[in-house]
């Protein structure tokens, strides 16, 4: 009954992200992406507790796949967020 409780909690977050980013104005995305990516380097952080904390062979490949998901999850994050702030800055040579 645990997996489905889990699954469960994991439906229910995703729908509440999704409506509460999709509501978000454009103006407002450049610092909630600079606050993500503070959670993004919290979950990288506690992904790799778990693979130090991994026994067997099923638990290491599972802590190595999360710690490379969430580390180009971190990365993507600072690389949208560079590309919104360029948005903002003037063109290089223009007028």
């Amino acid at each position: 009954m645990e997996g489905f409780i889990a699954l469960y909690i994991f439906m229910l977050a995703a729908f509440t992200g999704f409506e509460v980013i999709s509501k978000v104005p454009v103006i407002l995305h450049t610092p909630l992406m600079s606050g993500t990516n503070f959670v993004h380097g919290i979950v990288l952080v506690g992904a790799m507790v778990a693979l130090g904390h991994a026994e067997g062979a099923l638990e290491q490949s599972i802590g190595f796949i999360a710690v490379f998901l969430a580390a180009g999850n971190a990365v993507g994050g600072y690389v949208v967020t560079e590309r919104m702030l360029e948005m903002f800055t003037g063109r290089k040579g223009g007028k």
